[in-house]
């Protein structure tokens, strides 16, 4: 997981959310291949993408109605991505946890950044 620095650029989030992303694609690759894992990661990687995708969006928004918009959307998506992982780890017996319990902290990291955004942009 890359860690933001003392700077807060948006490159720096661009890359965390997109680094988040891949990391659970990792992660997913490894998992057992029953239907309620398979279900849960499609979940998952819908809402881990949609993170950094939203992200973007909020940086070309045309106004601030929008850019506000598009950072709830993704603060959604990071809360909905910490749900599917800790879903996962305490539904499956894995030997990643100590990875998904990390991509957890991730999400939830995610969420209170772009959270401080969100009010700051009130």
């Amino acid at each position: 997981m890359t860690q933001l620095g003392s700077q807060h650029s948006s490159y720096d989030l661009d890359e965390r959310t997109f680094q988040f992303a891949k990391a659970v694609r990792m992660l997913v690759k490894t998992l057992p291949r029953n239907i309620s894992c398979i279900e849960d990661c499609k979940q998952l990687v819908r809402s881990s993408g949609s993170i950094g995708a939203n992200y973007r969006e909020a940086n070309e928004a045309l106004s601030r109605k929008d850019f506000l918009m598009r950072i709830r959307i993704s603060r959604k998506e990071a809360k909905e991505s910490a749900y599917w992982l800790r879903l996962i780890g305490e539904t499956h017996e894995l030997a990643q946890i100590e990875t998904v319990k990390s991509l957890v902290r991730e999400a939830e990291e995610l969420t209170k950044i772009l959270s401080a955004i969100a009010l700051k942009s009130m």
